[in-house]
């Protein structure tokens, strides 16, 4: 882990920990006694002494919810109990426990949406929006919301079982310093992102860095390298990565990571690319525009003054297509407090809240949020204006075919496993993807 991710496990204490309720009566919370920005048409206060167990990854928005719960907990009446794990150790654990059908966690983030609702693990959300004792659609302003962010939930129904948290998208990071050192311009295409790459790499310094790692949750910048090569995940209930094209874009991929990455670069996951980054031990990374945060604090980073932010590289002749994606916050079906957890998410993604945790960084779902200043001076104008281009050039169907289906899982593992192969040098790329489509198809028919 990085170390603000270790402070902020300190800063937690014990899993499970309470945010303690303050004493305030039922019944208060209209528009006239809810603070700024809170003044909603509905009763903030009418759950008041419930409580709701709230669970995630360790990651950049729990690090700016959590500091902002106890302001919940005093505008509702709501206590709200924690359990943020290694993203990792979350993602494995998260769907065994809600197939056991447990009533908690009440609100937990989420990524493989389509297991879940496939499943019946996810409250549909329609009905709370449209309840006017819950929601005043003037207040919480969809309007507000990005464009990705008001079609990432939608299910094929269009019903809604989550609600977006975070906003982010494959970005290109460089140090200015070690391009400059080897006067290598900045690279736009593939191609050139291989040439520079391999110039800037030294004995003490890798050209550049991505996950490798032989497990789905390493896969989304080399996602953006299919769909930027004009392939796709699956098509047709039918995995996609045997096609010429995301042949291709492996093989570059491997290319990549084999001629210019790190030594082990086959285990790397998201936190090993950015604490490489931090260190100014690469000069070159591809991963989550999230990561702006941690790289333009010089608290954290010894190469905030000379680290550089663009979009996400492109095959001669045609657009980038990066991998975007929204974390999203879910309301578990068995949970007993349902109505108290709609609360939560109305809160935690209003444009209040939102202007406090870009604040603190976080790339969030609102518009209003990504112009304010405070979001600016934290995430840096530069990174921000190369997030929201990489987030427009994005495909969200292709994302969602993908991070929506049944077997997301079964197939982003087996298409990293393919990946890693190829980093590797163990198969060509393809021989790596054929036998790996194959696998993912195996899954999906059983």
């Amino acid at each position: 882990m990085s170390t603000s991710r270790r402070s902020f496990v300190k800063g937690l204490g014990a899993a499970g920990a309470v945010l303690p309720a303050v004493g305030l009566l039922p019944g208060r919370g209209l528009a006239e006694d809810a603070p700024p920005g809170y003044a909603a048409a509905i009763d903030w206060k009418q759950f008041a002494g419930q409580t709701i167990a709230l669970s995630g990854a360790i990651h950049p928005w729990s690090n700016a919810i959590a500091p902002l719960l106890p302001e919940f907990t005093i505008l509702t009446g709501i206590n709200v109990t924690i359990d943020f794990q290694l993203e990792t150790t979350y993602l494995g654990a998260t769907p065994i426990k809600l197939a056991r059908g447990s009533s908690t966690p009440d609100v937990f983030m989420f990524t493989t949406y389509g297991q879940g609702i496939s499943n019946g693990w996810l409250e549909p959300l329609n009905g709370y929006f449209s309840n006017r004792s819950l929601t005043d659609p003037a207040w919480y302003d969809e309007g507000d919301l990005l464009k990705t962010a008001r079609a990432f939930p939608l299910w094929s129904d269009g019903e809604r079982y989550a609600v977006p948290i975070t906003s982010e998208a494959m970005t290109l990071f460089v140090n200015k310093d070690a391009l400059a050192a080897k006067d290598q311009p900045l690279p736009r295409t593939f191609d050139e992102l291989l040439v520079v790459a391999r110039a800037v790499k030294t004995n003490g310094m890798s050209g550049i860095t991505m996950r490798a790692q032989a497990g789905g949750n390493s896969s989304p910048p080399a996602m953006g390298f299919v769909f930027s090569y004009g392939g796709a995940m699956v098509e047709h209930n039918k995995v996609a990565f045997a096609s010429p094209e995301a042949i291709a874009a492996v093989e570059m991929y491997g290319q990549l990571l084999s001629q210019a990455g790190p030594a082990g670069v086959g285990s790397y996951e998201w936190y090993n690319v950015l604490d490489d980054f931090l260190q100014g031990r690469t000069a070159m990374a591809i991963d989550s525009s999230n990561f702006a945060t941690d790289i333009s604090n010089p608290a954290k980073s010894h190469v905030a003054k000379q680290a550089g932010f663009a979009t996400f590289p492109h095959l001669a002749g045609r657009g980038p297509v990066p991998f975007m994606s929204h974390w999203q916050a879910c309301i578990n079906s068995k949970s007993r407090n349902k109505r108290a957890a709609f609360l939560f998410l109305l809160w935690a993604t209003s444009k209040a809240t939102s202007l406090r945790t870009a604040a603190a960084g976080l790339a969030t779902t609102r518009v209003s949020a990504w112009s304010s200043e405070g979001f600016k001076t934290a995430f840096g104008s530069e990174a921000a204006e190369a997030a929201l281009t990489n987030l427009q050039n994005a495909d969200v169907d292709r994302a969602k075919a993908i991070l929506f289906h049944p077997q997301s899982r079964p197939i982003l593992d087996a298409f990293m496993i393919g990946v890693n192969e190829v980093v590797n040098g163990a198969k060509s790329a393809k021989d790596a993807m054929t036998g790996a489509a194959e696998r993912a198809n195996a899954a999906i028919r059983g």
